[in-house]
């Protein structure tokens, strides 16, 4: 059975697609997608900056487009990665009764990060620090599947 992981962020636009294209990079044999709790950027390709920066760590994020989390994502996936609280309770405030789709935080797959959230570069500006924490992330990630 191939395992299905769902990154979401606020926009889908910075944070989750990269997560999305730095985890496929070490797990391409793990079906992947990333959603935004958000609508603003829906069909939107990943936020230039977040691209160009990816793109400098060999990470392509050119072929995702955003998208909005739904109740379907829960029986769609195995597991469900947030990048903040705020995202994990957007999620939650969504989740069907009876699923137990496991929703879990991003940076507990990366401890030694010294953060409870990934900070969203869209506000912050600092590109390259969440991609340091989101690669961190995407190994602990992999090495825990």
């Amino acid at each position: 059975m191939t395992t299905k992981i769902l990154f979401v962020c606020l926009g889908n636009i910075c944070r989750s697609p990269a997560a999305e294209g730095v985890f496929r990079s070490l797990a391409p044999e793990v079906e992947t997608d990333s959603a935004g709790t958000g609508s603003w950027h829906v069909g939107e390709p990943p936020y230039g900056p977040m691209q160009a920066a990816a793109q400098a760590r060999g990470h392509d994020l050119s072929d995702l487009r955003a998208r909005q989390f739904h109740t379907g994502d829960f029986s769609a996936f195995d597991l469900i990665i947030g990048m903040d609280d705020a995202n994990i309770e957007d999620i939650e405030r969504l989740r069907p009764a009876g699923n137990a789709t496991p929703v879990k935080r991003f940076t507990d797959y990366a401890p030694g990060c010294g953060l409870d959230h990934v900070p969203d570069p869209y506000y912050t500006r600092d590109f390259d620090a969440v991609l340091d924490i989101v690669e961190e992330a995407a190994k602990g990630l992999r090495a825990s599947l």
